[in-house]
C-alpha cells in the first residue's frame, strides 16, 4: 500500500470521529436556537456541559425563555443549580411570574426554594393567587356541656421570605383547629356560638397563627357549625351512674356485715344454750350428791316434783312449752 494513501485514509478516519464527537458534543440545532434567541452560549460552553453530565437542553431553552422574559441569568447559575439536583425550568418559570407580579424573587432565593424541597412555581402562584383549605370537623364543648362541631376556610397566601424554614399547611390547620377548641371551650353558652360564629374566627385570627411559619393567614371563615352530643348530660350521666354503683357496693358491704353478726349472734346464743345444758345437766348430781349427805329428804324432793308438776300446768294452760324456753324443767 502507498504511504501516502495510508495516511490519507488516517487523516480521513479522524476527521470522522472529530466530527462524530462534535455532533455529539453539539447540539448544533439548539446552539442555533440561542444565536437567534439573541443568547451567546459558545461552543466550548455546550462541549464543557456534555463531559459535565449536564443535559445542555435543561439550560440553555431555560435560558432562552427568561432572557426573553427580561431576566438576566447565567449558564453558570442554571447548571449549578442542575447539579445541584433542582428543577431548573420550574426556577425559572416562578422567577418570570414573580418578576410579572413585582414580588421581588431573586434567583438565589428561589433556588434555596426548590433545593429545600418546596414547589417554588406554585408557592409564586399562591402568593400572587391566595389558597383556600378547608379544615377538618374540630369537635369542641362550650361550658353549658352542649358538643359543637365546627369546619372552617382559610384563606393563606404565601410570604417568600418565610418559605425556606417555615412550616407548611398543616401547621396552619392545628393551630387553626386549637384555636377553634380553645374559642368554642370558653364560651359561656353553645347559643351563643351559633348566634354569632364570626366571634370564633375574629378571636382566632387575632392570635397570630400564621407567625413561623411559610404562610400569611388572609381570612379566617366559619363554613359550618353543628351541634353534638350533651357532653355534660352525659358526664352527669355516668357520674350518677358511679355513684349508685358506689352506694350498691357500699350496701352490699353492710348487708353483709349484717348477716355475719347475725350468723355470730346465733353461734353466740347456741353456745350460751349449751352451757344452760351443761348447767342443768349439774342439777341431778347435786341432788344425788345431797341425798347423799342428808341434805335433802324424801319430803323435800316430793315438793320439788309437785312444784315441778304445777309449773308444767300452768304452761300448758297459759299455751306454753313446759320443755321450752318458758323455764320448765325435765321432771328425774
Amino acid at each position: 500500500m502507498n504511504p501516502e494513501a495510508g495516511a490519507s485514509i488516517v487523516l480521513v478516519a479522524v476527521a470522522v470521529v472529530a466530527l462524530l464527537f462534535i455532533l455529539w458534543a453539539v447540539p448544533v440545532r439548539l446552539w442555533i436556537e440561542a444565536l437567534f434567541a439573541g443568547v451567546r452560549v459558545g461552543i466550548g460552553e455546550l462541549i464543557g456541559m456534555r463531559l459535565r453530565k449536564v443535559s445542555p437542553y435543561m439550560i440553555v431553552r431555560p435560558l432562552i425563555t427568561a432572557t426573553k422574559a427580561g431576566l438576566r441569568l447565567t449558564t453558570g447559575q442554571l447548571e449549578a443549580h442542575y447539579l445541584a439536583r433542582g428543577k431548573v425550568d420550574r426556577v425559572v418559570q416562578a422567577l418570570i411570574s414573580a418578576d410579572k407580579a413585582n414580588l421581588g424573587l431573586t434567583f438565589e432565593q428561589a433556588a434555596a426554594i426548590d433545593l429545600a424541597g418546596r414547589d417554588v412555581l406554585e408557592a409564586v402562584k399562591v402568593s400572587v393567587n391566595p389558597k383556600v383549605i378547608d379544615t377538618p370537623r374540630v369537635a369542641a364543648m362550650a361550658r353549658d356541656g352542649i358538643q359543637l362541631i365546627a369546619t372552617a376556610r382559610i384563606t393563606i397566601r404565601a410570604n417568600i421570605n418565610r418559605l425556606v424554614g417555615g412550616a407548611g399547611e398543616d401547621t396552619i390547620l392545628a393551630r387553626v383547629g386549637e384555636g377553634i377548641v380553645s374559642t368554642i371551650g370558653s364560651s359561656d353558652s353553645h347559643k351563643a356560638v351559633l348566634e354569632n360564629p364570626d366571634r370564633i374566627s375574629k378571636t382566632v385570627l387575632a392570635k397570630g397563627l400564621d407567625a413561623g411559619t411559610a404562610f400569611e393567614i388572609l381570612s379566617i371563615d366559619i363554613a359550618d357549625v353543628d351541634v353534638g352530643k350533651n357532653i355534660g348530660a352525659e358526664l352527669q350521666t355516668d357520674q350518677a351512674e358511679a355513684d349508685k354503683r358506689i352506694a350498691q357496693a357500699k350496701a352490699e358491704e353492710r348487708r353483709a356485715m349484717a348477716v355475719a353478726a347475725e350468723q355470730e349472734m346465733k353461734a353466740k346464743v347456741q353456745e350460751m344454750r349449751a352451757q344452760v345444758v351443761q348447767a342443768e345437766a349439774q342439777v341431778p348430781l347435786a341432788m344425788a350428791e345431797a341425798f347423799r349427805n342428808g341434805n335433802l329428804g324424801v319430803m323435800d324432793y316430793a315438793k320439788y316434783q309437785n312444784l315441778t308438776a304445777d309449773t308444767e300446768m300452768r304452761h300448758a294452760i297459759a299455751g306454753g312449752d313446759a320443755t321450752g324456753n318458758g323455764g320448765g324443767k325435765e321432771s328425774i
